[in-house]
């Protein structure tokens, strides 16, 4: 009599595929509904500020700019209609305002379009430097140990314990004036701090492990064994905090816009915005409107890719479904 062993999956009727791990990684965020939906919504916001108002020296498609001003059509209100005339609506129109003029007539798509931009640069500016940071802060922190790891570790805690926000609300106050590349890269170098918890504590895990102590018996220079042999095995957890950290950066640079310390006039952000025409949220509540819709898109949309990031990257899933 002949016995034939069969794999587990097998009995149980599935099929179970030998893939990477960046196979199994792009697989799993790809079924994460949330994460493409995010996407969608990200990339589509992020196509919309930068091609309809232009960027630099390339012009965008939309003939109306963020400082030039005109007179008022039908007091300002929104020309656009997404209701359909069967449903009793105006129909689906642009029109010449889509989303309404200012007080003086400026075209306030240009103008959301343009702190949209704004918004996305800073927030994309302070993410990148509070993740590189952050990053080489905790690895040095984690590895080295001893006084690197104190002295690193003592100034996360004093930078810790004191609110971001008020961190930030100075840095704005010094800075805002010098435009906003200056003004997020300082935002992000008082940002890294949980990042740097973060990866310390991955560091300090991986550093004993077999393939460190192999590295280290053959020779392999500090430098070396960071960056070639443990620093890759934690990059779900940087790409994950990465995305997050840029999420928070939106609602940071809003916040700060928002309390005046952050960009300045005659450039606008969405946060700036908000502060501008909060007073007409009654009586013309679309200027207050569209940059809050804005914000929530771009929030969202960033924490729905990080959490789905961070499934995809979950080492406790380790097969996946054919």
């Amino acid at each position: 009599m002949t016995i034939s062993a069969q794999a587990p999956g097998a009995a149980q009727g599935m099929t179970v595929v030998a893939r990477t791990q960046s196979q199994m990684v792009r697989r799993r965020f790809f079924r994460h509904r949330a994460a493409l939906a995010g996407m969608v919504v990200f990339g589509s916001v992020v196509l919309l500020a930068f091609t309809s108002i232009g960027f630099g020296p390339v012009p965008g498609w939309w003939d109306k700019t963020y400082l030039a001003t005109g007179s008022l059509v039908n007091q300002g209100r929104p020309t656009l209609s997404l209701v359909p005339e069967f449903l009793g609506g105006a129909g689906i129109r642009w029109g010449e305002h889509p989303f309404g003029q200012d007080n003086i007539g400026i075209d306030y798509f240009a103008l959301a379009m343009r702190g949209t931009q704004q918004s996305i640069i800073v927030a994309f500016i302070v993410g990148f430097v509070a993740t590189t940071v952050g990053t080489l802060a905790g690895a040095f922190a984690g590895y080295f140990r001893k006084k690197t790891e104190s002295i690193i570790m003592r100034l996360t805690d004093v930078m810790i314990t004191i609110p971001v926000l008020i961190i930030a609300a100075i840095v704005g106050r010094s800075f805002g004036d010098s435009g906003i590349v200056i003004l997020a890269i300082c935002i992000g170098l008082v940002t890294w701090p949980t990042l740097g918890r973060l990866i310390r504590g991955e560091f300090l895990s991986l550093r004993e492990k077999e393939f460190v102590e192999a590295a280290r018996a053959l020779g392999t220079s500090a430098g070396r064994i960071i960056f070639r042999h443990i620093l890759p095995n934690t990059v779900g957890v940087i790409i994950v905090s990465a995305t997050l950290a840029v999420a928070n950066a939106v609602l940071l640079e809003s916040a700060l816009s928002f309390l005046g310390v952050g960009v300045q006039p005659p450039d606008v952000s969405l946060g700036q915005l908000i502060d501008t025409y909060r007073s007409a949220m009654t009586t013309r509540p679309w200027l207050f409107w569209w940059p809050g819709v804005f914000i929530i898109a771009i929030a969202l949309s960033v924490n729905f890719i990080g959490d789905g990031l961070r499934d995809a990257f979950d080492p406790r899933q380790t097969r996946v479904r054919a």
